[in-house]
């Protein structure tokens, strides 16, 4: 059965796999943004909430957010009052969606995950019903798609998903494929990722729609100065993980010091590679000049940012087929006037444009990572006009409320206002 006609008036689902998260601001600043464009929201969790701490940005966040219960006798028992109840209200739309799951299982490597997909389904089915919900929008595409269209199919309330970098490659290209034909668009976050998507689905990539994340940039006022004598700061953040390249990026910081460039360099995040990384600066003998920070919220790693003098990251395409998109962090430190030099993989290049808003260099290469960042460190005329451009393009393309006006016009919502909401964004961040 295809959906409803959407509720012109009626709230927006968030499906999420955990929400709040802290190393996931991007979701944070759209569902922000959002609301303050005048947009009503439901958020959904599938699995609890992080544990504290949040991002001070959380607590501005109006929507209810719904999460199954923790305990699994609990859990199971909302589930089954969901189906039940979903049964009763659309029981044909209910045999569909459960004849779908059927099939999908039968297929499946692991079928005990399509069914658990379902459940969740009918859990979301039932409180958007209950809520009078017009759309479901779900981040990533693998589980929270997965159950974004399962409560589509049941309530029969048109559904959609951005997909970003891990769900999409990880995921089978027939599983993409079946979810984004069902699916009344699919946003991506790179032109590479809409590349790939245009690919899979052939006749049907009109549904695909690029939207970068934006950048509420009212939030990032310009570094300061940087005081004379002292050593520059080099900055990077990302999760601990393969794909980050952070013992890369250590191995050139090596190299920097090899070559008498002073300099200091802090690495924030957290993750399985803290160890390794940590016996790595020891072994290279960097102790003294790189540190490992924890995770930050959103406002600490903003007055980092200010004090950093140049951010480098340095991605690559883990053994898996992991990889980022466009990581936030880039553009919040380009925000922030601070020169980036990265690596020249999947959506980077559509924000770095070496020698024009940053530096690039491929990947698995720590020379030339040291080679362009000691470029830099010592060009500060050339460092700044690389900074200055790099806000420009920000500017152009990644205004938050111009790319979260276009995803709430593609959920079929009326013109947002970003004129009035970006005003009071901008009073608060210089209160």
């Amino acid at each position: 059965m295809t959906p409803n006609p959407p509720v012109a008036d009626g709230p927006i689902a968030y499906v999420m796999k955990r929400y709040p998260r802290l190393s996931e601001t991007f979701i944070l600043n759209e569902i922000r943004a959002m609301e303050r464009l005048g947009a009503r929201l439901h958020l959904f969790s599938l699995l609890q909430p992080e544990p504290p701490p949040h991002h001070p940005m959380v607590a501005e966040i109006a929507a209810p957010l719904i999460a199954p219960p923790p305990d699994r006798g609990p859990r199971l028992r909302a589930f089954a009052a969901a189906h039940g109840g979903m049964i009763a209200a659309h029981p044909l739309r209910y045999l569909g969606a459960l004849a779908r799951a059927a099939w999908w299982s039968a297929q499946a490597p692991r079928p005990a995950s399509v069914w658990k997909q379902f459940a969740r389904g009918g859990f979301v089915a039932l409180a958007c019903r209950r809520a009078g919900v017009r759309h479901i929008h779900a981040h990533f595409a693998n589980a929270p798609a997965a159950v974004a269209r399962f409560a589509s199919l049941m309530a029969g309330i048109p559904f959609s998903f951005t997909a970003h970098a891990k769900d999409l490659y990880l995921t089978p290209r027939r599983v993409i494929w079946r979810r984004a034909r069902a699916a009344s668009f699919v946003a991506t976050c790179t032109e590479y990722n809409a590349m790939y998507l245009r690919d899979i689905m052939g006749a049907d990539s009109g549904r695909i729609a690029r939207v970068y994340h934006g950048i509420d940039l009212g939030l990032f006022a310009p570094r300061p100065p940087a005081a004379a004598g002292t050593a520059p700061l080099i900055l990077s953040v990302g999760r601990l993980v393969p794909k980050k390249g952070h013992d890369d990026l250590i191995a050139a910081l090596a190299r920097l010091r090899d070559r008498g460039i002073g300099f200091r360099a802090i690495l924030v995040g957290a993750g399985p590679l803290r160890a390794a990384l940590a016996e790595q600066i020891e072994s290279l003998d960097l102790a003294d000049r790189v540190s490992l920070r924890g995770a930050m919220t959103h406002a600490e790693l903003i007055a980092l940012y200010r004090e950093a003098d140049l951010f480098a990251l340095a991605p690559r395409i883990a053994e898996d087929g992991d990889r980022d998109g466009i990581p936030n962090v880039i553009a919040e430190a380009m925000a922030t006037g601070v020169p980036v030099v990265a690596t020249a993989i999947s959506g980077i290049p559509e924000l770095v444009q070496d020698g024009v808003t940053g530096r690039l260099v491929p990947p698995r290469d720590p020379a030339a990572l040291a080679g362009a960042m000691a470029v830099l460190l010592a060009d500060r005329p050339e460092a700044q006009r690389l900074a200055a451009a790099g806000r420009a393009r920000l500017e152009r393309d990644f205004d938050l409320w111009v790319t979260t006006t276009r995803l709430h016009a593609l959920m079929g919502g009326a013109c947002c206002a970003p004129a009035t909401a970006r005003p009071r964004l901008l009073a608060e961040a210089m209160s």
